[in-house]
């Protein structure tokens, strides 16, 4: 080889390797390259004024302009981009902090199973032995004096109460009231500087609403769960005597009972109280105690310890007309049923058999809308209860008394 061609394969080496050496550096490095922002790794168009385009320019945001904001890009200008999601973020921070945890505990005497080896002639008489067993459930602050509303049967039957806070403060529970008539119950704690829920109207409630459940579902404290209001009026689920529910399909577990139900601004409009149909496999239907009846009873128990109901002894029950015909009776209705012995309805004169077909003048289409009217009743007054016996009708006065806390 001379030396010319030398000098050929040495020139050609050195191009190709200043190639490859600049195509390593773009690589690794593309914002070298004019017209490529690196912040981005997009190509950044050519700007454009309006008057010529035609169309906005790429700050403007109602131009539908692709660019993404660069790391140069102004603080809150990000933000801005996801500015129409809608998040209930703020609701929560609203409600959450005011929903406990709540634990009790009660002392369980049980019958312990004879051993055969041990006591082979049954001489030994029983033994027994104690157990500790806990539950869980969740409860709502409703005011700066410590007042926790849950419901019954989270706190029935129980020897201890203790509360957990979302801030992770734990504070024994006593107990204020109780009513299993709307399986409510008031508790109180001893601590200072409490988070408070806002209470709501729930007579504003739509068919369609976003809801959040709040509760410890599980143990798991300060879930969340969303979903709309999928009924109103609820009622004849035979969870309480007296039942006006919220039905939601927000996902409600086991542990959420007595939780808030809250609506899109961070106010109270529901107790958790129950889940129909988890063991059928049916998903999405949940149940609150409205916060308008919460407010009832919680007032009620503040001022008397109990919540004060008219009562007048009569057991009404829905019957359609097949059961009648088999009872013998006209038609369906809302039928006396039984009535206690020495009740004020007995009293007065009403029968197993008659139809109720009114309560003080307005017509019930329930047993539970009986009831309901009859306990709006203030003891010592009088109702007068319309009802159909046979092919007669008539009206009957009957005296109204408090209604017994056993009968609860």
């Amino acid at each position: 080889m001379n030396r010319a061609q030398s000098g050929l394969v040495f020139l050609a080496g050195s191009v190709v390797g200043g190639l490859a050496l600049a195509f390593l550096i773009v690589a690794f490095r593309p914002g070298l390259l004019p017209g490529f922002s690196a912040a981005s790794d997009s190509i950044v168009a050519p700007a454009r004024s309006a008057a010529t385009s035609g169309t906005g320019t790429a700050s403007d945001p109602a131009a539908g302009s692709s660019v993404q904001p660069d790391a140069g890009t102004a603080p809150g200008a990000a933000a801005a981009v996801f500015a129409g999601v809608p998040s209930y973020a703020p609701a929560v921070q609203r409600a959450a902090p005011a929903v406990v945890n709540i634990y009790t505990a009660r002392v369980v005497t049980e019958r312990v199973p004879r051993n055969p080896f041990e006591d082979p002639f049954g001489e030994l008489g029983p033994r027994y032995r104690q157990r500790v067993e806990r539950s869980l459930g969740s409860g709502v602050i409703v005011d700066a004096d410590g007042h926790i509303v849950t419901n019954h049967h989270v706190i029935a039957d129980a020897d201890s109460v203790r509360v957990q806070l979302a801030d992770g403060r734990v504070a024994d529970a006593k107990i204020v009231g109780r009513d299993p008539d709307t399986d409510l119950a008031l508790l109180r704690i001893a601590l200072g500087k409490l988070p408070t829920m806002p209470l709501g109207r729930s007579d504003l409630l739509r068919v369609g609403d976003v809801v959040l459940a709040i509760g410890n579902p599980i143990g798991l404290s300060q879930t969340v769960t969303q979903g709309i209001v999928s009924a109103t009026g609820r009622g004849q689920l035979g969870v309480a005597t007296f039942e006006n529910f919220i039905q939601t399909d927000a996902p409600i577990n086991v542990g959420n009972s007595g939780g808030a139900l809250v609506n899109a601004a961070g106010e109270l409009i529901g107790i958790n109280t129950a889940v129909l149909g988890k063991s059928l496999g049916v998903e999405g239907i949940g149940f609150a105690i409205p916060v308008n009846l919460v407010r009832g009873v919680l007032k009620e128990i503040i001022a008397k310890g109990r919540v004060v109901r008219g009562w007048i002894g009569v057991v009404p029950e829905d019957i359609d007309d097949g059961q009648a015909r088999q009872l013998g009776l006209v038609r369906g209705g809302v039928v006396v049923t039984n009535l206690y012995v020495g009740s004020p309805a007995q009293a007065a004169g009403l029968r197993p058999g008659d139809i109720v077909l009114a309560v003080g003048g307005t017509e019930v289409g329930s047993a539970q809308e009986v009831l309901a009217r009859v306990a709006q009743a203030a003891p010592g007054s009088k109702v007068t209860l319309k009802v159909q016996r046979g092919g007669e009708v008539a009206e009957l006065p009957v005296d109204v008394t408090e209604r017994p806390r056993s009968r609860a």
